[in-house]
């Protein structure tokens, strides 16, 4: 429900703005805004289209023959589905291409970025729920590394988006190659840190204890962690290869 209701009211008021040109009076860069929002209400609608039908439709959910709440059910999971799939059309209307100036969030690389924060939200949220991870020193250096590269990917959107990026003193797009230079190699360590004392026999377990609680095992949340960290890696390497593309084709001198 706060998916879907914030996500309904943020494109309420942009809709309102848009058709208003009310837009203009803000601060704000307004293409790199909507195109930002647009990417998240994306990650945000398919992560409540898949967890509600898991959580709430069931194929014997019909008491006395009365289907109607599943049939409910059926048709919001429908509703969010198609949600996200307008989201991601509007997101790939908006996707730079090539002859056309666009912001840098309707990049590949600004897009990458939000999927980079959602990603690092969803292992914060499973840290929050019980991992022990203040147990060893290493495995507080791994959430330090996720909660690092979170604010400064946070940082450099909200540069973005309120266009202020000239207040960077340095040309921004460098700015980005060596940032992302240096996620890849706090994500790398994480990588490669975190499996070790989650589930080295010397400092955790390879398997998953017996008798865990199913929804409250610290194991699961570790496991969930470990491969969360591999996809932010893998998000942050191809956010690193397409801005080193990008500047390596720009500086390409033109006949």
């Amino acid at each position: 429900m706060a998916v879907w209701t914030s996500c309904f009211s943020i494109t309420a008021c942009v809709f309102v703005l848009d058709v208003t040109r009310l837009h203009a009076c803000l601060p704000v860069s307004w293409e790199n805004l909507t195109v930002t929002f647009a990417s998240l209400a994306v990650l945000l609608t398919l992560t409540a289209s898949v967890m509600y039908p898991v959580y709430f439709v069931r194929a014997d959910d019909c008491p006395y023959n009365n289907c109607d709440v599943r049939n409910y059910r059926i048709a919001v999971t429908v509703c969010s589905w198609a949600a996200c799939v307008a989201y991601g059309t509007e997101v790939f209307l908006s996707r730079a291409k090539p002859g056309r100036a666009v912001g840098y969030m309707a990049t590949p690389s600004g897009i990458l970025k939000v999927v980079q924060i959602f990603v690092a939200c969803v292992i914060f949220v499973m840290l929050a729920n019980g991992s022990d991870f203040s147990r060893h020193v290493a495995t507080v250096y791994c959430v330090s590394v996720f909660g690092v590269c979170f604010a400064a990917s946070v940082l450099l959107v909200a540069l973005t988006v309120s266009g202020r990026t000239a207040a960077v003193r340095l040309p921004f797009e460098r700015v980005v190659v060596i940032y992302t230079f240096v996620a890849v190699l706090l994500y790398f360590s994480a990588a490669v840190v975190w499996p070790v004392f989650s589930f080295d026999r010397k400092y955790g377990a390879p398997q998953r204890p017996q008798g865990c609680p199913s929804g409250k095992c610290s194991w699961d949340v570790k496991l969930a962690v470990a491969v969360l960290c591999f996809i932010n890696l893998s998000l942050y390497i191809a956010d690193l290869v397409y801005s080193q593309r990008s500047r390596s084709v720009a500086r390409r001198p033109r006949f």
